[in-house]
């Protein structure tokens, strides 16, 4: 059982706007918490710009002057305890270290859910062309959905409650004053590990839950989109010379929903070279679409939206050591006044716009029904197993 000193001990952060960030791996028993507290992170505009650096990386899924790669360089490895975070302001104003950025919650619109669901049918709409035509083989199309934030809401108790619940997913939540304070619960590793042995994975298709077990067939749509991120990833690390062993692929359960996923293991020639890695991983194919350029270049245009670090990176990085870096899924955005919460599916010629939408909701039920379970206090563990 978590105290409520330790929620409140991240939730002071929060409110004084520290660099730091708190998360648990999948598999792992322990926490890990890191906290830059003198100074700025660091801000990088190009993800090769990683290499042979260290810290904890938020990064958007696209690099602009706005939503640039943030690196939190720690030098506190644990919560500070009330006596340390008053050391820690008595040297800030010696130092006469900048105020925090001012806290900015967006417009809370009125939309209802016909409403919502009649705006994803245009962008669905938009989306499919290319798709039918033959120009794409995939596009994910994402949306965002803004609710307004309970006043008793505890980032903190949330962060600790997705811990509980979400034992197979990278349960995590970060906050600096650059990108505002984000958490989430995401299955998809980037890119993990250490020494000579590395993974990533390749995560698509998506069922929900049958009475809470796992689906025992998959129909072609959702084949054909995992055979696609598969063959991407294959493509990518032959770049660097590389051969992956493979597992999979097979069913494997992510918050409230299932996907296929298929395991890829291999060694580096340079792991000092993490930034050009990442730089051929990012964005895959389950956030993007194939071809990767074209795709990406048509989400940005014609999305309708800012995903911000929705769909970037997040995660420690260490060449020198252990590296845990996933994609940035089944995440919200914590504002002052309310929260943000993100979705998206990966489309194909043959997709269904009902399908489709919920999909959507499946994803967003990750979130949201960790802030149900909040309110009533009635958390269980996920208790199946991938």
């Amino acid at each position: 059982m978590i105290s409520k000193e330790a929620y409140e001990r991240i939730d002071t952060l929060i409110e004084r706007g520290r660099n730091f960030a708190i998360w648990r791996v999948p598999g792992e028993g322990r926490l890990h918490f890191r906290m830059q507290s003198a100074g700025s992170p660091c801000l990088l505009y190009d993800i090769k710009d990683l290499n042979e650096r260290s810290g904890f990386v938020i990064a958007p899924f696209q690099v602009t002057a706005e939503r640039p790669i943030v690196l939190i360089q720690p030098d506190v490895f644990e919560p500070p305890s009330a006596r340390d975070e008053e050391l820690i302001m008595k040297r800030e104003r010696a130092q006469d270290d900048p105020s925090p950025f001012p806290a900015i919650s967006p417009s809370l619109g009125e939309a209802s859910e016909s409403e919502e669901k009649e705006r994803y049918a245009r962008y669905f709409s938009l989306f499919t062309h290319p798709l039918l035509k033959g120009s794409q083989d995939k596009l994910v199309l994402s949306r965002s959905k803004t609710i307004r934030r309970d006043p008793a809401f505890s980032p903190g108790k949330a962060f600790f409650a997705a811990v509980e619940r979400y034992t197979r997913s990278y349960v995590y939540l970060c906050h600096t004053p650059e990108t505002g304070t984000w958490m989430g619960g995401t299955p998809e590793i980037l890119l993990s590990g250490g020494k000579g042995d590395w993974q990533t994975v390749a995560l698509a298709g998506t069922q929900t839950l049958r009475d809470g077990k796992l689906p025992r067939s998959w129909d072609p749509k959702n084949w054909r989109e995992q055979q696609l991120v598969a063959a991407y990833i294959r493509r990518q690390l032959s770049a660097l010379g590389i051969t992956p062993e493979e597992k999979g692929p097979y069913s494997a359960r992510a918050g409230e929903v299932s996907h296929l996923r298929s395991d890829f293991f291999f060694s580096l020639p340079d792991p000092e070279k993490l930034g050009d890695v990442l730089h051929l991983l990012h964005p895959t194919p389950a956030v993007c679409g194939l071809p990767k350029e074209e795709a990406y270049r048509f989400i940005i245009g014609h999305e309708g939206y800012d995903r911000s670090y929705y769909s970037g990176f997040i995660g420690w990085l260490d060449p020198e050591g252990k590296t845990d870096l996933y994609v940035n899924l089944r995440c919200m955005n914590i504002h002052p006044q309310a929260l943000t919460l993100y979705a998206g599916g990966g489309l194909l010629a043959a997709s269904r716009l009902e399908d489709e939408w919920q999909e959507t909701e499946a994803k967003l039920d990750t979130m949201r029904r960790l802030l149900r379970e909040i309110q009533t206090r009635k958390l269980s563990p996920d208790e199946d197993t991938i």
